[in-house]
Formats: C-alpha cells, sequence, structure tokens
C-alpha cells in the first residue's frame, strides 16, 4: 500500500526529527531569521561562520527542514529563475551572465560544504538531462538549446536520440539536452544535517513557534517577541500565512511518488549510470531522480493551487494525483511499470507574480528576504544566504551587486482571479500536452501563471 503525506518519504527514510524546543518568552539577538529551511538555514549558518559573536536565533513553525526543503526532488542545479532574459531588460547582459555564473559556483559550494560539515547527503553531480518524447517537445528542445548555447556558462550540449538513450532509456525518446551544472541530493538529509550543523555554531533554532507578524525590529510570535536589529523572511511557499504578505507570492503545489527499490535486470534495461536528475519538455513538465537506495522518485504538478492560498500541513496526497504520476513513469520507464509506489507527498513553493526570486535587505529597517524560488531553490538558497549575509553585515560584494538583489514584484490580485488563472493555464498545459501525445501541433500555451494574469 502506497504510503501518503507524513511530510515526505525522505523526511520517512531518515526519520522525523526530535522537536527542538519552543520559543521560552521574548528574546533579544541580533539577527532574528523566520523559517528554518534552506534559505534560513544557510543565511544563520554564513553569518555566524563568518561573525561568530553575532547572536542569531531561527524561528520555525513546525520543525527545520518541513517545508520545501525536506519534500523537493532533490534538484542542485544551476537554474536563473524565470530566466536570464529579465535581468538582460533591467541590467545588462553582463549582470544577467553574473547570475548565471554565481549559480553554476553555488553548487559547487553545496558539495564543498557539506562535505566539510560531514553531511552525507546522497550527492552526485551527473548533470541535468532534459528529454523529448514527441516531435513537439523535440522542437522546443532544439529551440532551447540552442538558446542556451548562444550564452557563456550555461555549458548545454545537444544530444540526439541515440546518445540521449545510452543515458537513460526513456521510452520514445527523440533527443535530450544535458549540462553538468547539476547534482542529485537526498533533500531531508541535507536540511537535516544542515540544521546540526548550524546548531554546532552557536545559533538557536526555535521550533513549534508560529511567527504571525514581522515588522522593523521584530518577529511576533504566539510565544513571544523577538526584537532584532536584522529581521529576514525566510518562509518561501507559506509566506501567505503571515500578516501582510498573503498577495506578495503565490503557494504553488508539487507532488512526487518513488517506488520501491529496483531490480538490477530494471536498471539494466533503463540504464541511467550517471545518476543525472531528469526533465522533460513537455508543457506540465515533470522531475525525477535515481536515489541512491534505486528507487525513481518522479514528480510533477497535481493540484497546483488551492483556493485562498491554502497550504497542506503534511504532505497528504490526491489519488488522482498519485495515479497520474505512476502511470506517466510507466510511460517513462516500462520496465518498472509493475515497481510498487511505496510513498508520495506533496510541497508547496513560493511563485512571485513576476516568476523572479529575489533577495533583498532594507539596512534603514533591518528587514529582510529571500524567495520565490518557483522551485529552483535547493540551489537559489544557498546563494540567498550567502548573499543575505554580506547584505546584514554591510559587505559591498559580487553577491550584494548581482541583479536579484532588491528586485520586488507587484504583488497578486486578490482571489477568485489567482484561483482562476492557475485553473485557466494549467489546463491548457494539459490540453496541450495530451494533444501532442496524439502527434497534434499545438501553439504553446502562456510560459506561467503569471504571464495570464498580466495579459500578457
Amino acid at each position: 500500500m502506497t504510503a501518503n503525506g507524513g511530510v515526505s518519504f525522505w523526511l520517512q527514510q531518515v526519520g522525523l526529527p526530535a522537536p527542538r524546543p519552543a520559543l521560552p518568552g521574548d528574546l533579544d539577538v541580533d539577527v532574528a531569521i523566520v523559517g528554518a529551511g534552506y534559505t534560513g538555514l544557510w543565511t544563520a549558518y554564513y553569518l555566524k561562520r563568518d561573525q561568530p559573536d553575532l547572536r542569531v536565533a531561527v524561528l520555525e513553525r513546525r520543525f527545520a527542514g518541513y517545508g520545501a526543503s525536506g519534500r523537493n526532488g532533490g534538484w542542485l542545479t544551476n537554474s536563473v529563475t524565470g530566466g536570464r532574459e529579465q535581468y538582460v531588460k533591467t541590467h545588462g547582459r553582463d549582470a544577467a551572465i553574473a547570475q548565471q555564473v554565481a549559480l553554476n559556483a553555488t553548487v559547487d559550494e553545496v558539495i564543498a560544504v557539506t562535505a566539510a560539515e560531514g553531511i552525507d547527503a546522497d550527492l552526485h553531480k551527473g548533470g541535468e538531462l532534459e528529454v523529448a518524447y514527441t516531435p513537439a517537445q523535440l522542437a522546443r528542445l532544439k529551440s532551447y538549446a540552442a538558446a542556451e548555447q548562444s550564452w557563456p556558462a550555461t555549458d548545454v550540449e545537444l544530444l540526439d536520440a541515440k546518445q540521449a538513450a545510452a543515458r537513460v532509456n526513456v521510452a520514445g525518446l527523440l533527443g535530450a539536452a544535458w549540462h553538468p551544472h547539476c547534482a542529485r541530493v537526498h533533500p531531508a538529509k541535507l536540511a537535516l544535517g544542515l540544521a546540526a550543523a548550524v546548531e554546532r555554531l552557536g545559533v538557536t533554532i526555535y521550533e513549534n513557534t508560529t511567527v504571525t507578524e514581522i515588522r522593523p525590529g521584530e518577529a511576533r510570535t504566539d510565544h513571544g517577541t523577538v526584537r532584532a536589529a536584522h529581521v529576514l523572511r525566510a518562509t518561501e511557499g507559506f509566506t501567505p500565512d503571515l500578516r501582510g504578505e498573503h498577495r506578495t507570492w503565490l503557494p504553488m503545489n508539487s507532488s512526487l511518488i518513488v517506488t520501491e527499490p529496483l531490480a538490477a535486470s530494471v536498471w539494466n534495461e533503463i540504464g541511467w549510470n550517471g545518476r543525472e536528475v531528469l526533465g522533460d519538455l513537455a508543457h506540465v513538465y515533470m522531475y525525477a531522480q535515481r536515489t541512491a537506495d534505486d528507487r525513481i522518485a518522479f514528480g510533477g504538478r497535481g493540484v497546483p493551487y488551492r483556493y485562498g492560498s491554502r497550504v497542506d500541513q503534511d504532505g497528504r496526497t490526491q489519488q488522482a494525483t498519485i495515479d497520474s504520476l505512476g502511470a506517466l513513469l510507466a510511460r517513462f520507464f516500462p520496465a518498472a511499470a509493475d515497481a510498487a509506489i511505496d510513498h508520495a507527498w506533496s510541497g508547496v513553493l513560493g511563485v512571485p507574480r513576476d516568476w523572479a526570486a529575489t533577495v533583498g535587505h532594507d539596512p534603514t529597517t533591518g528587514l529582510g528576504w529571500a524567495g520565490g524560488y518557483v522551485g529552483t531553490g535547493v540551489t537559489a538558497t544557498n546563494l540567498a544566504g550567502r548573499t543575505l549575509r554580506d547584505l546584514v553585515l554591510g559587505r559591498d560584494t559580487e553577491l550584494t551587486r548581482l541583479p536579484w538583489v532588491g528586485h520586488r514584484a507587484r504583488k497578486w490580485e486578490i482571489e477568485p482571479l489567482r484561483w482562476l488563472a492557475v485553473q485557466a493555464i494549467y489546463g491548457a498545459y494539459h490540453a496541450a500536452d495530451r494533444a501532442e501525445l496524439r502527434g497534434r501541433a499545438t501553439t504553446s500555451p502562456i510560459a506561467h501563471v503569471a504571464d495570464l494574469v498580466a495579459g500578457r
């Protein structure tokens, strides 16, 4: 029987952590960080490592790694959320290239820190493989690869069907694109290991402590008020639950399933010996990895948005989503069609209205923020943490001059417009994918939800 929820398979596999104490009452610190996911933990790590005398507290509603950090697909990749072209318009081509180079380097930074801190997170740098299995997907793949190859530092290679199948034998494969700046990771092992590393540095993580409002100089919680010169928001998809932030980012849901460990005979047919992470060029895209214990973790969008920006509390996933992901996995890998699905779960990610991730800090108020990664945060959170460190410490560095620093998007519309927009765009995506599987050409649906709402 498929386990459902329990936060995630990753956390169930390693065991839910013993709860840390809640905030005991009012507190005075130098830096208060709201959210104990990757963003908050990386920020605390770099601040405390670089300035050990700082008093740093992390406030978490449930437990460290409870949100997307403990539930994601495990892609430590170099994606620029929303694309580099947005920065060409606002900052110029050189700035856009700098953002890409920084993210490339961040993949290796995470790998280096995990090694230095003794965090065994099943990391394997096999690159990212994007596959096409319909003529329409192949056309998009070739266009994507050509566009990427026009930029420095992307290092994208276009593979024909034979070359692609030699890496991962996806049924009906027509071609693929691969780049080296990506590693597979076990999300929960990274999150829990990072939390332990932060505590070794002297940071206190207060769990089961709900922050209700962030104001200059303080974070108000259900257990007291934390006063700090710097209050940093690192709440990603749970940001709408904060007072005054309901329309800041849209909480988008994504779901995963994981198979039982597969037999050697199945892997002989599938291949995947390079342990690349795997995605496709469908409009409703999938993402997958071969785990360290030889399962397939396979994800995609199920019910992408809950009315009123509601978020789940335990990762439970609708049966229809489990069934559709299982069918797609079998379509990709017929040799694994009879494998048991051991676990299914969902998580929530933050989507700004313009689809662009951001990090920033206002020195006049001491308020800082980072997030809006739209599912690309495993890498970007580390870059955000190092950038917030420099901003809080008043440093002028290459990181603080990157084009995502200080970016702000306009707020999302009120309901029911948000809900209608997501339903419309994902309806168009699904219809286009069904048509392409039947061999019909389609016009490209609007690139993302924000485009639909904005009428672009």
